[in-house]
């Protein structure tokens, strides 16, 4: 054996064959890891959990076993989905309508009250323990009425999981 020789081994011509495969894994574990890791779902055909998204008036309404008025204006109807789901609409209405719609809406619910600070001209707060009807998805709802003029009615509805 000459000394030129001495030490050489067949490894490096092997071991670049053997490392390839190993990156190759490694890369699409760690790959793997950061796509579940990652909290956009926009990417998977859905909404990031705790974003905001406008839907239609109707869904937010039957959401809490709601329906459009036939006198009012819907708009601003948003859910936002996470560990609890909240949908919320604003609708503009005549004054004179909104206590009739909501006792047709929840019959057996509470009487809509006056309060004034928070509450506004109006308020309902339905569940499911004091009338909000079985076909309501949410475990809530709240309505917020404030009276912008002596006709017009601005109704700020939500319903809600917990």
């Amino acid at each position: 054996m000459r000394a030129a020789d001495r030490g050489y081994t067949r490894w490096g011509l092997i071991l670049p064959f053997l490392a390839l495969p190993v990156v190759v894994l490694g890369v699409l574990i760690i790959g793997l890891f950061l796509w579940a890791w990652s909290d956009d779902d926009e990417s998977r055909g859905g909404t990031r959990a705790g974003a905001t998204a406008t839907v239609p008036c109707t869904e937010a309404l039957a959401f809490g076993a709601a329906e459009r008025p036939a006198t009012a204006r819907a708009r601003d109807c948003t859910v936002q989905r996470g560990i609890d789901t909240s949908y919320s609409a604003v609708l503009r209405m005549p004054r004179e309508d909104v206590r009739d719609w909501l006792r047709e809406t929840y019959p057996n619910g509470p009487e809509a009250r006056t309060g004034g600070g928070a509450c506004g001209a109006l308020c309902l707060d339905v569940t499911h323990e004091n009338g909000l009807p079985g076909t309501a998805e949410a475990h809530v709802v709240q309505v917020r009425v404030e009276y912008e003029n002596a006709e017009t009615a601005l109704v700020r509805f939500s319903a809600f999981t917990m």
